[in-house]
């Protein structure tokens, strides 16, 4: 097969990810072409679709193979280990992408010692979460801050219970809470050396659910029992609500499925190296893409 691989884009804490994924492409016997573009190349690969900063410049590789309907590989950071394992998909992130694990059992989901709490609903609060307004996820979304108050006017029809409104640590968002009855912002704090917020653990411990288009805050919520309200885009999205019309009551299914598929889209480093998500990536590109 032949590649395009682009780590030259990609954010600081890549750098290492992309050597082991290019070294599985060598040990497979893929033709690569590193930083530099391959007229008849079958796939590229880079890394997220935020188009920011260092990353921006995927977009052109990204929109010139997607409009040859040729394949693209995302790399991203996972949501299972943060910054322990990492997501591999093909032609998109979250829901959006194809991470060959459509027929798959427990086993993998064992490998990460992450039980699933009981479902809950001993908090009060409803956390709503932003992202990043330059991710191709949010391509057909309005402003972040009308997003917000969207979601406020919505839920406000049904409950009067607190609503903390997190935006993502890169997207500054303002809005007039005074307009609304208990509604407040509060900030993730965030970790200096990786841009990653810390406390989403401690905020879920007064969740009653959590609010989300797509990121991975609703895994984190999910697997912490708090019910989780997304779009078809999120990965949450087979186990969650998407309407706020049962918000006093909310569905709560069994997540043993979901959790064995979620274990097949993200992968520690050394199994990269190993070539395991390659292999199964590989598959799918020769069965559905190529």
């Amino acid at each position: 097969m032949k590649i395009e691989i682009w780590p030259e884009h990609g954010p600081l804490n890549s750098k290492d990810i992309f050597d082991k994924f290019i070294k599985s492409l060598r040990a497979s016997g893929e033709q690569i072409w590193e930083n530099k573009q391959a007229p008849d190349a079958d796939v590229a690969v880079i890394w997220s679709v935020l188009w920011q900063g260092r990353m921006r410049k995927y977009k052109d590789i990204w929109d010139r193979y997607r409009k040859a309907n040729k394949p693209v590989i995302v790399i991203e950071v996972g949501g299972i280990k943060r910054n322990e394992t990492w997501k591999i998909g093909i032609n998109g992130v979250n829901r959006e992408a194809d991470f060959a694990n459509q027929n798959v059992g427990g086993e993998r989901w064992k490998k990460f010692n992450t039980a699933l709490q009981p479902w809950k609903q001993s908090g009060n609060d409803i956390i709503i979460c932003g992202q990043h307004t330059n991710s191709h996820q949010w391509r057909n979304n309005p402003p972040m801050s009308k997003w917000f108050v969207d979601k406020i006017t919505e839920i406000r029809k049904y409950t009067d219970r607190p609503i903390v409104i997190r935006p993502h640590p890169r997207n500054h968002v303002e809005i007039d809470t005074t307009k609304y009855k208990d509604v407040k912002i509060i900030g993730p704090k965030r970790d200096r050396n990786t841009y990653d917020d810390t406390d989403l653990a401690d905020r879920l411990k007064s969740a009653w659910a959590l609010v989300s288009y797509s990121s991975n805050p609703a895994i984190t919520a999910a697997m912490h029992g708090i019910p989780v309200y997304v779009s078809e885009a999120s990965l949450s999205y087979d186990i969650g609500n998407t309407s706020f019309e049962n918000i006093n009551n909310p569905n709560m299914p069994d997540r043993e499925k979901w959790a064995n598929q979620l274990a097949y889209t993200e992968w520690w480093t050394e199994e990269i190296e190993q070539g395991l998500p390659w292999k199964r990536i590989k598959k799918r590109l020769e069965e559905k893409y190529l």
